[in-house]
């Protein structure tokens, strides 16, 4: 039996976004959050790359920090941060492991475990239900929603960031390793909105030798706030996101963490992604394929 069944399909069609339980064990929930953590405990980043992460426009181009190190992160594994978790000498102001947004761009690539789940035969069965012929893998990302200061992350599309011609080519894969709830931040959908086939912002590169690297072309639209729905994930689940399906999490105001592993594939069969996307494949790190042999 397909994991993904055929309910599933036209719930994602219908809605942008479908919840599948089960796609990973407790127990492979917790070894990730094992590998990260000591991925954490060996961290050395450079003061000037001490990074804040937010995809509010005027927040990123205020706090990007070294924007080169933002840049050039989609072939490497580089470390984001909260707001507020420096003092005024760059020393951290809280525990390292509780100072952290999010781990990115390319986890799928260089760390054994999170490489598994990626091309694990679930995900690949997913892709080939839903019909792709030739999915690359073209980021991935460890997300903390950090206990009493996770960030809100404001309504947007994925596409804002993930551009491709034609539109809805990428989709994201959303898995919480603990329970995701309204408590500590979960995701927000507003259903049936990727059919709009409208994308009215987006994070490009500037030209090059200009400052910033990157900046924001079109407006994010006014949403009624009404029109949201939680989604409540157990833990080892995982979220279809269609790329045009608008979506939001609240701050993490609770005393427990919301900690996950999403990544996004895109077909890339007779699809261009848009030279203007501030993630470019390199030489060092093509998108790779999600199939393998």
């Amino acid at each position: 039996m397909d994991f993904l069944t055929d309910r599933d399909v036209q719930k994602y069609m219908e809605d942008g976004y479908v919840v599948l339980d089960g796609l990973l064990t407790p127990p492979e929930c917790d070894q990730l959050r094992q590998r990260m953590s000591e991925v954490v405990d060996n961290m050395d980043v450079p003061a000037h790359c001490r990074t804040t992460f937010s995809t509010d426009q005027d927040e990123q181009l205020k706090t990007q920090g070294n924007a080169d190190y933002f840049i050039t992160s989609g072939d490497k594994v580089r470390f984001f941060f909260e707001k507020g978790v420096f003092d005024d000498k760059g020393e951290f102001a809280v525990p390292k492991h509780r100072s952290l947004n999010k781990i990115g761009h390319a986890l799928h690539a260089y760390e054994p475990l999170y490489r598994k789940v990626t091309h694990s035969a679930k995900v690949q069965g997913i892709a080939r239900k839903l019909g792709l012929v030739h999915p690359v893998i073209v980021q991935s990302m460890y997300i903390f929603k950090q206990p009493g200061i996770g960030g809100e992350v404001t309504p947007h599309q994925d596409a804002t960031f993930l551009y491709t011609e034609p539109l809805g080519r990428v989709m994201g894969l959303w898995i919480a390793l603990e329970d995701a709830t309204v408590n500590n931040g979960c995701l927000w959908f507003i259903p049936g909105s990727h059919k709009t086939g409208d994308v009215t912002r987006r994070m490009v590169r500037t030209p090059e030798g200009t400052y910033p690297l990157t900046g924001f072309v079109g407006k994010e639209q006014d949403y009624d706030d009404n029109k949201f729905v939680p989604v409540e994930v157990q833990k080892g689940g995982v979220v279809l996101i269609h790329s045009q399906v608008v979506h939001r999490s609240a701050e993490n105001v609770s005393e427990d963490s919301r900690h996950v592993y999403t990544f996004h594939v895109m077909e890339s069969r007779d699809t261009q992604w848009s030279p203007e996307n501030w993630l470019q494949p390199s030489e060092e790190l093509p998108f790779p394929p999600l199939y393998t042999k």
